[in-house]
């Protein structure tokens, strides 16, 4: 996909971004110090009023004078309080674009949210591709602003999706690319409503529950009844009518209903405010998503979820909803005991909340997945947009297929590009290369990207061709003294999940392997692997291997049904050091620089094939 080339560069347009929010930010600080200015003023002019009338050098009418500044303070605090919340969007685009311009460079190595939750030691590649942790896909991506949307954008890391899946993500994301007002505007959203990373899934199980109040449905006609009983004996008793003291036979029965339905009220009301987490505040955020114009087939269905037909719109349901907590919120005020014996108030509020939970209820989790799904596209879009050069995988059916031009690794500030071809099943690269070299980076480069692409995100490529597959990797195996694992075993488990998942994927797999099997002796070592690679292109799978152990790369000349090809990485001296240029190449190293490595750590080791090396 070419880029526009009259869009303005991802660090203009952070940048541009930024000094707006934080001029807009600098008039906010002003306007709030006036206010503050006033406020002071209200409550001076006040006092001295009150003072005044009370040493009697003003007549007591002023008091009214004094009532007004009062009122006027209130006012300013209202208002005051809304350049606060102003102020607070606002840092929050600072923030924001300091964060885009953070991942532009090596910045980003700084934000806290890694994905460690989602990081699981036996995933079959999440481990060895840094898909989590320091320095992670997860780290660079991730700007999601609930649990839902960071649960969803992990889940796209961690297992491939279907061709038709990756296709529809692929156009939402470059629709959205562009779109930066709209993906910073749901960010900043999101994070208004809630301090910490929201987490939907209380409030969802709290939505999906069976009704509370069940058991003390009966209750609801009599709180509905009994005030007005109790209001008509007050005025009978007051006009003489009847005793006067006839009141207190309502006062009691309101009394007595609301200690019989303490328990189940309290019950629901904790169960409200767990899994309530400021989603009562998430109206604006809905309402953006609702007022947002989309083109491409998958925004425009998740925005139409979020209202069905002759329904109101999900924005018009959590205002709802916000107004309802509001009612048992009331609970926090020191009359709340009173007025909710005079009017039985929690019974009216809770059931109002019970009836919106019966008919909003079953659709909370779809609300929030359809949120989670463009918290997940803006990430992959935000991707597209701050790497300009890198490209939109094509995607093909049959396979296992992956072909790059001028491939680098998406975690590097600037890789040396590499053309990768395997272009079919049983097709493997045995990737010989001195120390350092290159070998391994290229293997995580070609992993990476392919996480990236079955994801629906661009790739560091200039052009990239694959199949829905499975990534498989043996790259970062531990021995474990807690199991009583040697490292061998648990390479042989490793290499033994690789094969079985390979074989379970019908052959629709790329396997990377580095340097298998080190734990054993060399020459079990050179018949092991030989065996394994064989066994994992019997399957179909295609991948790559890196060795030190020359003796593998005669499986290019031995293999009748499968198409090995030999590649390699070289190393030379300059000034006597060494040089890399970490540029792949056909054929067989020739060289090697072990022990060249020691001697540069200072182990004063010999070469006798040195002298001869240099000449």
């Amino acid at each position: 996909m070419s880029v526009n080339a009259t869009r303005p560069s991802p660090h203009h347009t952070y940048t541009e971004r930024r000094a707006a929010a934080q001029a807009e930010l600098s008039v906010l600080d002003r306007i709030s110090a006036r206010y503050a200015n006033l406020r002071t003023v209200a409550v001076l002019a006040a006092a001295i009023i009150s003072g005044l009338i009370l040493t009697g050098r003003l007549p007591k009418t002023w008091w009214w004078g004094a009532l007004g500044f009062v009122v006027v303070f209130i006012i300013l605090a209202v208002m005051h309080h809304q350049v606060f919340r102003r102020e607070e969007r606002q840092r929050l685009y600072v923030t924001l674009n300091e964060r885009g311009l953070a991942r532009l460079g090596h910045g980003w190595h700084e934000f806290t949210e890694q994905g460690e939750r989602f990081a699981s030691p036996a995933h079959l590649y999440t481990p060895d591709l840094d898909v989590f942790g320091q320095g992670s896909l997860f780290q660079l991506l991730n700007e999601t602003a609930t649990r839902a949307g960071e649960e969803r954008l992990a889940a796209w890391l961690s297992s491939p999706a279907p061709l038709e899946v990756v296709e529809a993500r692929q156009g939402a994301a470059q629709e959205l690319a562009p779109s930066v007002d709209f993906r910073q505007d749901l960010c900043v959203d999101a994070r208004t409503v809630a301090k910490e990373k929201a987490d939907p899934a209380l409030f969802i199980q709290w939505a999906e529950a069976g009704s509370s109040l069940d058991s003390i449905r009966w209750s609801r006609p009599l709180a509905v009844v009994l005030p007005f009983v109790t209001l008509a004996l007050f005025i009978l008793g007051e006009v003489g009518v009847i005793p006067g003291a006839s009141v207190w036979a309502g006062l009691i029965a309101q009394l007595a209903l609301a200690a019989a339905t303490r328990k189940t009220l309290k019950r629901m009301d904790d169960n409200v405010e767990k899994g309530e987490r400021g989603f009562a505040r998430y109206a604006p955020l809905f309402e953006r998503i609702e007022g947002q114009r989309f083109e491409h087939p998958l925004l425009r269905q998740l925005q139409a979820g979020l209202q069905q037909q002759g329904e109101p719109a999900v924005s018009t349901n959590f205002r709802r909803f916000s107004q309802l907590f509001s009612l048992i919120e009331f609970k926090r005020h020191q009359f709340h005991p009173i007025v909710h014996w005079l009017t039985l108030w929690d019974i009216h509020a809770l059931f109002a909340l019970e009836n919106w939970r019966e008919k909003h209820g079953t659709r909370v989790r779809h609300w929030f997945e359809a949120l989670a799904e463009l918290e997940a596209l803006s990430c992959v879009a935000g991707l597209a947009h701050d790497r300009p050069a890198f490209a939109w995988p094509t995607l093909v059916k049959e396979g296992p297929i992956v072909e790059a031009t001028k491939l680098g690794h998406p975690l590097l500030d600037a890789p040396v590009p590499n053309d990768v071809s395997l272009p079919g099943p049983a097709h493997a690269l045995i990737i010989t290369g001195s120390n350092m070299s290159g070998k391994t980076t290229l293997m995580r480069a070609v992993g990476a990207n392919v996480v990236l692409a079955l994801a629906g995100a661009p790739v560091a490529a200039t052009s990239f061709r694959l199949s829905p597959l499975h990534v498989l990797t043996s790259m970062r195996v531990k021995d474990s003294l807690e199991r009583g694992v040697s490292y061998f075993y648990a390479e042989v488990q490793r290499i033994k999940a690789v094969l079985d998942a390979a074989r379970a994927a019908n052959g629709q797999a790329l396997f990377l392997l580095d340097e298998i099997l080190l734990g054993t002796n060399t020459r079990e070592r050179q018949l092991a692997s030989r065996e394994v690679l064989r066994l994992l292109l019997a399957t179909g799978a295609s991948g790559a291997v890196t060795t030190h152990d020359l003796s593998l790369t005669s499986l290019a000349e031995e293999t009748t049904h499968a198409k090995v090809r030999n590649v390699h990485f070289r190393d030379h001296l300059e000034e006597g050091q060494m040089v890399f240029d970490y540029t792949l190449r056909e054929g067989v190293v020739d060289t090697t620089n072990a022990l060249r490595v020691l001697r540069l750590a200072g182990v004063p080791v010999d070469d006798p094939e040195a002298p001869e090396r240099r000449t």
